[in-house]
């Protein structure tokens, strides 16, 4: 009787672990009730934020094996509307570096899960060549 409730219950975690992993990342904030009129002091915050990231080494060469030279990005910027220019600093902030955390964290846990549920039912795992 142990057996068939070790089954049911691993199932059940199996499924579970996969509800919650492809469940999408919700953001909430307070909306502004009010349209925000941006200043050029938000553009030169943005365009020294985008500027910021432009000179790490691995974006600059990054550009260069893409073809671009500094001073077509330059160009390129300085043809950006104010709202572009907000929008790409905005999407700046958004860029993790690491990546998503909450899928590695979701992996690790399956993995002490199908461990857990080995060692309690007794079974080995044996690796031969």
């Amino acid at each position: 009787m142990r057996v068939p409730l070790m089954k049911h219950l691993s199932w059940y975690l199996i499924i579970a672990m996969f509800i919650i992993g492809i469940a999408p990342k919700a953001d909430a904030g307070i909306a502004p009730s009010e349209i925000i009129v941006m200043s050029q002091v938000d553009r030169t915050a943005d365009l020294g934020k985008i500027q910021k990231v432009l000179e790490m080494k691995m974006v600059r060469e990054r550009l260069e094996k893409l073809g671009f030279t500094q001073d077509e990005i330059q160009s390129k910027l300085s043809s950006l509307s104010d709202q572009q220019m907000h929008n790409l600093a905005l999407q700046i902030d958004d860029i993790k570096a690491g990546g998503d955390l909450g899928i590695v964290i979701a992996l690790l846990v399956i993995v002490i899960l199908v461990v857990l549920l080995i060692q309690l039912t007794g079974h080995r795992v044996v690796v031969t060549k």
